[in-house]
């Protein structure tokens, strides 16, 4: 719908506005029914951004916020393939890179989560490639393995904090007609993989000690390569931060501001982003107003008179609200009623089983696969980063799917989540009876298909299922059981039996049944304005 210019447009979200006050009389299973002001004020800025149409600045935030995507995976990829030649040279247990990788992706998730419900989406949204690429950068110069893994979980806190801020901002600013949009993102999340395989194939390979068994000596002037790619891999962040905070103007997403109180500035926000697309919008701040007035009228709301109160704004009193800001008030409401509370624990579940399944999967497969004999071919680096590269290709038309099949009847959100990811546990499976480099390349080449699919369903309805004012918390929470039990995978590798087939099974199982409680989710976004 285009924006209203004439009465008749005016007049329709008009009819909108009458239609979100009867959402505060509704007798529905709606999951913000604990909170209905909230949400028939989210429903009056839904059909405001659905009057403004998809225009220039969201395709714009699709880039912009596609770097976090881009980040997310590549990073992950990145201490990979530096594995095996800081693993030479500073002759080392490997895992504890991982190790320290997960423990910042965890901090990170919690703390740029929660922040953004605090202190607002902005702010966080460009502080996180900020932060990978300078400790990045800082990593390549790393003298020994104590300070490469200590840089790893402090670059690691930025990438975090990633997705859990940046899937909020483009969802609370794209109209509901192009949701589906959130899943497409992860096209971005393909080419991180992508780009990462890319650089490291000439610098890694052509600039590191050749692996050999026993190990020999690998000084660091003949095993450079790891440092060029984190040099150029740390600068790409710098340069994707620089698009963010100085090319591209975000503004403060109007659902944050009104979720704080901040009505006048939302609907300043909304009208800023119509006139940034050529458009105008008839959303007025009397339209939020009128159904606060409406509340105000039937209840006795003490909390309300509260905040009628002079605020104290010394240093001290705005560190004392910011305190207040990480206790319980934006959990408890992702749990209010028993559908959102069924809905909240089996996200959660979701994201832990798969958080420990992909680690764990990629700690195991090569020395299992290693010692039942199978034949990687000649060895070389050429074959090694061949590889990687036709996976991460492999990834891209993924992610292009999940956004076709997430609007699907039938299938939808739930259905391409829980199909997709137990198909990545079968090819997993399947990947144990490779033999030959050729058989484990096909056979990771499904996995890493189906993979991506799964990880875009995951990264949109997540976001989707929780409200705007707890959608930070909410995506940290999630993130945070994922990032939990992602660190178990790096210590299990470092105590236990390499060589048996047994965790390789259970990662599969794991893919499996996480597919399976996808199909419990309460919730189907498709065809839904999130709030």
């Amino acid at each position: 719908m285009s924006a209203g210019t004439g009465a008749d447009d005016k007049h329709s979200l008009a009819d909108k506005q009458d239609h979100a006050k009867i959402v505060l009389h509704a007798d529905t299973e709606n999951i913000y029914e604990h909170d209905p002001v909230y949400a028939a004020k989210a429903k009056i800025l839904n059909d405001a951004l659905q009057e403004i149409g998809m225009g220039k600045y969201q395709w714009y935030l699709f880039i912009v916020a596609g770097f976090g995507w881009f980040s997310d995976n590549l990073w992950p990829i990145v201490t990979g393939l530096i594995f095996t030649p800081v693993v030479n040279e500073f002759s080392f247990k490997g895992q504890f890179l991982k190790l320290g990788q997960n423990i910042g992706l965890l901090v990170g998730a919690i703390f740029w989560g929660v922040g953004s419900d605090i202190w607002g989406r902005k702010l966080s949204f460009n502080l996180t490639l900020f932060i990978t690429g300078v400790f990045a950068v800082s990593g390549g110069a790393s003298p020994n393995s104590v300070t490469l893994c200590s840089l790893a979980a402090v670059w690691s806190i930025g990438v975090g904090g990633n997705l859990p801020v940046d899937s909020a901002v483009f969802l609370e600013f794209v109209p509901a007609s192009h949701q589906y949009l959130l899943t497409v993102l992860s096209i971005w999340w393909a080419l991180g993989q992508l780009i990462g395989s890319l650089v490291a194939w000439p610098l890694i390979a052509n600039f590191s000690c050749p692996t050999t068994s026993p190990p020999t000596p690998c000084p660091r002037s003949e095993n450079q390569g790891w440092r060029y790619f984190l040099y150029t891999m740390g600068g790409l962040m710098l340069v994707l931060f620089v698009l963010r905070f100085f090319v591209f103007h975000l503004y403060e997403s109007p659902k944050y501001l009104m979720g704080r109180g901040r009505d006048a500035e939302a609907v300043e926000v909304v009208h800023k982003v119509a006139r940034y697309n050529g458009k105008t919008s008839s959303l007025t701040l009397d339209m939020l107003r009128s159904v606060e007035g409406l509340l105000a009228s039937s209840t006795n709301d003490l909390e309300k008179s509260s905040h009628l109160q002079a605020m104290d704004t010394s240093a001290l009193g705005a560190l004392r609200r910011k305190l207040r800001g990480f206790g319980w008030d934006h959990i408890t409401p992702l749990f209010s009623t028993r559908k959102l509370a069924w809905s909240t624990s089996l996200l959660t579940v979701l994201w832990a089983l798969i958080g420990l399944a992909f680690p764990l999967y990629n700690s195991f497969v090569t020395y299992f696969l290693a010692t039942r004999g199978a034949d990687f071919g000649d060895g070389s680096t050429y074959i090694t980063y061949r590889n990687q590269v036709i996976l991460s290709v492999i990834g891209v038309p993924g992610a292009l799917l999940a956004g076709w099949t997430v609007e699907l009847p039938y299938f939808g959100r739930r259905g391409s989540l829980a199909i997709s990811t137990v198909l990545t546990g079968v090819f997993l499976f399947a990947s144990t009876t490779a033999r030959s480099s050729a058989s484990l390349l096909g056979w990771n080449c499904g996995y890493s298909f189906t993979s991506n699919i799964m990880y875009g369903v995951l990264y949109a309805i997540s976001p989707e299922l929780f409200p705007t004012k707890d959608r930070g918390t909410g995506n940290a929470l999630v993130a945070a059981a994922n990032r939990i039990f992602g660190v178990m995978a790096p210590i299990i590798a470092l105590y236990a039996n390499l060589t048996t087939s047994v965790p390789i099974y259970i990662s599969g199982a794991l893919f499996i049944v996480a597919g399976l409680i996808a199909l419990l989710l309460p919730f189907e976004p498709r065809g839904k304005a999130a709030l």
